[in-house]
């Protein structure tokens, strides 16, 4: 098994197109976002004014022992107190709020553009790099709304309101402050940079981590079958080294930078008292005002040592942004703009010069040519590889011809409306995929309209119904993942019940009956003839006993028609494809 690692870097942070599209899901939550803009901006103004009030109570009342003044500014320092308090939580809340609706947003406006991508894109993206998109990526931006914009903005704001204050007080204490700020500046952007590339690592890690463990947990049969349990495992412990890595390189910046800057910090409050000591004692400056700015320092670093933090949140966001947008600008989507809508078909089916290629110029289907009249079962076999799978997923526009026309009803099915198209046809396909969840479910997949009632008549008119009724809760027993308390052939059953119930007009069968045993194949073809009554049908199979009554037999081989006829008319050919392959197939069933 290879693994394509996603190698991503971090893009720039004023990057305004990724930042206009974010805003963009901001849209529905206006108000909401200029309340949190003004809660950040009456924050800033509140961060300078206990310091402020401190001061006055100490230099105005203490220093001349004015006591009901002093107890009239405690009262004001209480009520000052518990309005940044209430502003505070406001501002928490509604940050965590916005950020939490515009992930919901987002989450679902990436799913529901999952759900209509072509498979074709499914079979060239890791699915564990799809679920990072929507669980991981999303979920930073949250961040970039509770701990990044708002947060930066109400920094910037906080550091402006407090500089203007400390100069307004006295701005020789000011500049003496300030001596050491290039230092801590200089540190910032130094651990901004070195988080930065950390994070990247972290994100990349994460990415093929996800990646990594879905594709090896859903195919751990054929890693047991095989025998690649510690190679596998090595791998694993290498991509989970690198995780490893990635995150203690970040909690080592973390671990220096936070000291550094404590340390900067109290050389500068130590600067701040010995200046303002010396004031003090030569009665050039006044002790509240010295106490005040030990606090404004306090008050003025702290949001400095935050911003570079919080400006390497924007960026992942920004990062994660870019990689959800160029996931929702995917156009690898099938048209949908048919406005053909009708309640029921007749079930003709026509493919005229039809050309079809996974990969440009590698055609799978080259000038397919055949006709399915209402009613009639139309049988396509051949080698693996041949094109039949390919066949179906034409037909429901899974996958889009290159060239050539698919006509329904003599219109082209590319005019019908995509739901209507599926609607009225049936697939059962050879790997039959059950959620985790009861079989009710499974087989009406949620669909409020389909009752129980009409599940148990489908299900007794393909035989489902005895052992459906033997489980422990009958329609509501959990199959568990991918059906795993189930056979092969109750599986099958429940994925012939699940077609039956919608009653289609059109049934298509995919090797239905290659991987149960011969006494349960004989149980699902039962089950086969009464789907297929009355309805067109085209079975793909690779047992040539199970397609003897199709009224027409199309061979492929290597994407072309090689033969057509019924099963009488290809076995009299004994040099045709079709008889040889059906002279082997008795040749193993005598053997066996």
């Amino acid at each position: 098994m290879s693994l394509e690692k996603e190698n991503v870097s971090s893009g720039d942070i004023l990057d305004m197109q990724v930042l206009r599209k974010l805003y963009g899901f901001v849209g529905p939550y206006k108000s909401h976002f200029y309340g949190l803009i003004l809660l950040t901006i009456a924050l800033a103004v509140l961060a300078p004014t206990r310091p402020l009030f401190i001061q006055m109570a100490i230099d105005d009342h203490v220093a001349i022992g004015d006591k009901q003044g002093l107890l009239q500014m405690m009262y004001l320092l209480i009520g000052l107190l518990v309005l940044h308090a209430v502003v505070q939580f406001a501002h928490t809340y509604l940050s965590g709020w916005i950020g939490q609706v515009i992930i919901r947003d987002m989450r679902i406006k990436l799913y529901k553009h999952l759900l209509k991508m072509r498979l074709k894109f499914f079979d060239n993206t890791p699915i564990g790099r799809l679920v990072t998109r929507n669980i991981s990526d999303v979920e930073t931006l949250s961040d970039v709304f509770s701990q990044g914009l708002a947060s930066i903005i109400g920094d910037l704001l906080q550091l402006v309101a407090i500089l203007g204050v400390m100069f307004f007080v006295d701005w020789k204490l000011t500049l003496v402050s300030l001596c050491t700020l290039p230092l801590l500046i200089i540190s910032t952007y130094v651990f901004k940079e070195k988080v930065k590339a950390s994070f990247n690592e972290v994100r990349n890690a994460v990415s093929n981590l996800n990646t990594f463990l879905q594709e090896h947990i859903t195919g751990m049969s054929i890693i047991q079958i095989f025998n690649r349990e510690d190679r596998e495992f090595e791998k694993f412990k290498v991509i989970n080294r690198e995780h490893r890595k990635a995150h203690l390189k970040s909690v080592l910046y973390y671990s220096v930078y936070y000291p550094v800057a404590e340390i900067i910090q109290a050389i500068g409050i130590g600067l701040v008292v010995w200046y303002g000591a010396t004031g003090v004692f030569d009665l050039d400056l006044k002790v509240g005002v010295l106490i005040s700015f030990i606090m404004y320092l306090q008050l003025f670093f702290r949001p400095i040592r935050m911003i570079a933090d919080r400006f390497n949140t924007l960026q992942m966001g920004v990062v994660s942004s870019s990689r959800i947008f160029k996931l929702l600008e995917n156009k690898e989507q099938i048209p949908d703009e048919g406005t053909e809508r009708p309640e029921k078909i007749q079930g003709t089916i026509r493919f005229e010069n039809v050309w079809f290629a996974y990969n440009e110029e590698e055609w799978v289907l080259k000038n397919l040519n055949f006709k399915v009249d209402h009613g009639q079962t139309i049988a396509i076999v051949g080698a693996t590889g041949a094109g039949k799978s390919s066949v179906i997923n034409l037909m429901s526009r899974f996958y889009e011809i290159n060239r050539g026309t698919i006509l329904l009803d003599g219109v082209d099915v590319r005019n019908y409306e995509l739901s209507t198209l599926r609607k009225h046809i049936g697939v059962v396909l050879q790997d039959v995929f059950l959620f985790s969840d009861t079989i009710f479910y499974n087989i009406t997949l949620g669909n409020p309209e389909i009752t129980k009632e009409q599940v148990m008549y489908a299900a007794e008119l393909v035989g489902a119904k005895r052992f459906i009724e033997r489980l422990p809760g009958g329609l509501d027993y959990n199959v568990k993942e991918r059906g795993a308390t189930l056979s092969v052939g109750q599986r099958q059953l429940i994925s012939f019940v699940r077609a039956m119930v919608y009653n289609p007009e059109i049934i298509i069968l995919d090797e239905a009956t290659s991987s149960v045993d011969t006494e349960t194949e004989e149980l699902i073809q039962e089950a086969i003839d009464k789907m297929m009554r009355g309805r067109t049908s085209i079975v793909i199979a690779h047992r040539l006993s199970t397609i003897q009554k199709a009224d027409q037999i199309i061979v492929l081989h290597q994407g072309e028609i090689k033969e057509t006829g019924s099963h009488d008319e290809l076995i009299q050919r004994e040099d045709g494809y079709y008889a040889q392959l059906h002279q082997m197939q008795l040749k193993s069933l005598a053997i066996g």
